[in-house]
């Protein structure tokens, strides 16, 4: 795989100029885990929550001025509306939850469903994608190709709800234009409105990071914005692809991100560490190069607080992990008023409602899975 990405980098080369822009909703319903809401939602765009509801509040809150006001330009009751149909959802998915576990026949402990949907815009060729996809119990349930506008379903309980699904052409269509555009434009009004939150740039704090003589040295880059960096080593100006371990980009507790790339020395004499550098490209600031100086080295000889340094981004992946399990989706809802905007989710949740109509996508629980 490092072999790939290394070849991937030669042809095509590091491009930091274009974003890609996203608008994401999560839902999760759970059973049997007693420590956890029975049901989340949340809303991000761009990787930052903008609205959150669970089922212990009972309230839809608001989590970016910015995005509220931007709600609240198109409909000044849109939270009051929003609460009432996440409650609406919570109900749903918790009938959901039973209709899966006879599919599954299962009867008792823990179990989650997933929902997760939205839309991409790059901001340099425009191009968008979207999706729409279920989850039961850590597995993929069933998915919207929206190429082909079938519905992908990976394991034979969700046979059925793929047939029912498919049979709902109109519904279908609507998918297909709610992800392609209306979607998309209310992704570009939340970039407007926290253009000064979303569209910000933070230069990042770079460091070099060992743990004991024998590591390897770990070029760890933190506090930039936004999230696509490219962060590499390199070699009498030649980028390395071997020797090297690229790490993913984790959010940091203040909205910023931060990344580690490790480079393996262990063949490597101390006099030649000066050949070496790292290298930091992030869109709107010039290259940060850092020298593989020893001097620069912070290291646990150092104190113990340089492993807790270095071990913060395994807690963020543990609190990221956990946040995916509670995470739950909210979307908004084509409204049948098209002057009162983007509507929240569910309006229509019950199989009752949704079976035979041409509902939008967020008023499309689980429910009509039912056989």
């Amino acid at each position: 795989m490092k072999a790939l990405i290394g070849l991937l980098l030669l042809v095509f080369g590091h491009d930091v100029s274009s974003v890609i822009h996203s608008q994401q909703f999560f839902y999760t319903a759970s059973s049997g885990l007693s420590t956890f809401p029975e049901f989340v939602s949340v809303q991000m765009v761009d990787e930052v929550q903008i609205e959150y509801y669970d089922s212990n509040t009972q309230r839809s809150i608001p989590k970016q001025d910015w995005a509220e006001q931007a709600n609240r330009d198109t409909d000044p009751d849109y939270l009051e509306r929003d609460t009432e149909n996440r409650k609406g959802l919570q109900q749903a998915f918790k009938a959901n939850m039973g209709v899966l576990k006879q599919r599954f026949n299962q009867t008792g402990g823990a179990h989650i469903i997933q929902w997760m949907n939205g839309c991409e815009w790059d901001d340099e060729d425009g191009t968008t994608e979207g999706y729409d996809q279920f989850g039961y119990d850590g597995e993929d349930f069933i998915s919207l190709d929206l190429k082909t506008m079938t519905w992908v379903a990976p394991v034979h309980q969700a046979l059925t709800t793929k047939h029912k699904w498919e049979g709902l052409r109109g519904r279908n269509q609507y998918l297909k234009n709610y992800y392609a555009k209306e979607c998309v434009d209310w992704l570009k009004k939340y970039l407007a409105y926290g253009k000064s939150t979303l569209q910000r740039t933070e230069r990042p704090r770079v460091s070099l990071l060992q743990r004991s003589p024998s590591s390897p040295v770990v070029c760890h880059a933190t506090g930039f914005y936004p999230n696509r960096v490219v962060v590499f080593w390199r070699r009498d100006g030649q980028e390395l692809h071997e020797q090297v371990d690229p790490g993913e980009v984790l959010p940091n507790h203040d909205g910023t991100f931060q990344v580690s790339v490790d480079l393996d020395l262990t063949a490597v004499p101390q006099e030649d560490w000066g050949r070496y550098e790292c290298v930091v490209q992030l869109k709107g600031i010039e290259d940060i190069p850092t020298p593989l100086d020893p001097a620069l080295i912070r290291t646990n000889r150092e104190g113990s607080h340089i492993l807790a340094f270095i071990l913060t981004g395994v807690a963020v992946v543990v609190a990221v992990v956990v946040a995916a399990v509670v995470a739950g989706v909210f979307l908004y809802q084509k409204r049948n008023d098209s002057d009162k905007g983007h509507k929240p989710v569910g309006s229509d949740t019950s199989s009752e409602n949704t079976e035979g109509q041409n509902p939008s996508p967020e008023a499309q629980p689980l429910t009509t899975v039912q056989s």
